[in-house]
């Protein structure tokens, strides 16, 4: 008995050690965090009047001990348009949720907007934000702000209409073997770091003059119609032959970027004509590992690197083009090389430059060289290229056989390169030093002389 009366007691010290001792209780707890069903909660809803509508998402405890989550927070609070039902609390902020090993919550979200207001932005964001044993984790939420088409991780092809515009989120991709033409006057926005992804197919963008077809960032509002970097750009990713005719890219991060090609292809990747591509936060079009880009009436300025950048080899025909260095760059306005070393292996791989054509082109810029070359000659390897009648700003007057006519540092007397008005005076050097081509127009849709005009617009 007396042993009995020992054991009680200690049984009794236990269970008030552990019932006034409230934190101990956290030595059950998890001490990992939580996974949910969706990184972001898109409402992909087109609203056309004021718009209500609900999606929800699980947050999952993976573990096998109860998870305390310490805070649940609407990030933008009272003044966002969605609201959060957590367990069947509604509200903007809550603490000490618990969720039993191996179990979820469902959160389901509202949002509410007026998309009639045509100054809203086209995408409008917020976030959850879930603090567990120290750690913040988020769920984004994205609704659509205004009447448009809206592409999430979407596959495309066919025609996209032209009677509202078209934004991006994430990536719209032409999948292997598909064909996707975008018609003149098509105005297309892309959400921070988001692409138009060409995979192993055709993109075909139809422009007009006067109703070009427009790739920028999905912010309206007017701080940002001059700030580079607002989404990624269109990649070609082993294309099959495509087409750029009187589009405008601006204030992306890397206009188009071209890696190799359909390996049946024997033509050009792209065949760009007609096209403005400005403010990138990188360059203009980057051509790798074999890919073949022609380009005619081609104004591409102001970029953070390049205009154009060739790297591990690729065929590039450039005619009556302006490829400027202006902005802020330290780098000359076009790279060549044909080979590329990752560092990281230690390796160097090496490609031809089959076709390298400058014709009537004007390089030009800030720097006092907006001309790179740097290649490697090795057996199997081409080195083919072809300048004429181009006027090149450079420190160093080269002298290999495959310049001919080249006006070396001449100012072109462009009207205001502040506006990107690169028209010029009838003293400038450019006028009349071209070489005669099948292009016959300029890019404003001028008949050009013979000779013709240095550049991408005919003065006269």
């Amino acid at each position: 008995m007396k042993i009995f009366k020992i054991f009680l007691s200690i049984i009794i010290i236990i269970a008030l050690y552990f019932s006034t001792t409230g934190c101990s209780k956290k030595n059950f707890y998890s001490k990992n965090n939580l996974t949910f069903s969706v990184d972001t909660l898109v409402f992909d809803t087109v609203f056309t009047t004021i718009g209500s509508t609900t999606k929800s998402f699980k947050i999952y405890n993976p573990e096998s001990k109860t998870v305390q989550i310490d805070e649940v927070e609407l990030m933008g609070g009272e003044n966002s348009p969605f609201r959060m039902n957590l367990d069947g609390l509604i509200g903007h902020n809550f603490s000490n949720i618990r969720i039993e090993g191996k179990d979820s919550l469902f959160v389901f979200v509202e949002v509410t907007l007026n998309v009639n207001n045509q100054n809203s932005p086209l995408i409008i964001e917020d976030s959850i934000r879930f603090q567990t044993n120290g750690k913040d984790q988020y769920v984004k939420l994205a609704v659509w702000g205004q009447d448009a088409y809206f592409h999430y991780k979407d596959l495309n092809e066919g025609l996209w209409p032209n009677d509202k515009p078209h934004v991006i989120y994430g990536y719209a991709a032409i999948d292997s073997a598909k064909s996707l033409t975008i018609q003149a006057g098509t105005q297309v926005h892309l959400h921070k770091n988001s692409l138009l992804y060409v995979y192993k197919s055709t993109l075909n963008i139809q422009g007009t003059l006067g109703n070009e077809v427009v790739f920028q960032g999905d912010r309206l509002e007017l701080d940002y119609q001059e700030v580079t970097g607002q989404y990624y750009g269109i990649y070609f990713q082993q294309a099959r032959p495509s087409t750029i005719d009187y589009a405008i890219l601006k204030n992306g991060t890397s206009g188009i970027h071209l890696n190799s090609e359909d390996p049946t292809n024997s033509g050009y990747t792209l065949t760009m004509s007609n096209t403005i591509i400005q403010n990138q936060a990188r360059y203009g079009v980057f051509i790798y590992s074999g890919a073949k880009v022609k380009a005619e009436n081609c104004i591409i300025s102001n970029n953070g690197t390049h205009a154009l950048l060739v790297l591990e080899g690729g065929d590039f025909n450039f005619n009556h083009c302006d490829l400027l260095g202006y902005g802020s760059s330290q780098n000359p306005a076009v790279g060549i090389s044909n080979f590329f070393t990752n560092y990281e292996t230690a390796t160097t791989n090496v490609g031809s430059i089959n076709e390298g054509i400058l014709y009537n082109c004007v390089l030009t810029g800030n720097l006092a060289t907006e001309l790179a070359i740097d290649t490697i000659q090795m057996s199997g390897v081409n080195l083919n290229f072809d300048f004429k009648n181009c006027l090149i700003k450079s420190e160093t007057v080269q002298t290999d056989a495959f310049y001919q006519n080249i006006f070396w540092n001449q100012n072109p007397l462009f009207t205001d390169v502040s506006l990107n008005d690169f028209s010029f005076s009838l003293n400038s050097i450019l006028n009349g030093n071209g070489i005669a081509s099948p292009v016959v127009t300029d890019i404003l849709g001028n008949l050009r002389n013979n000779p013709p005009d240095i550049g991408a617009i005919e003065v006269d």
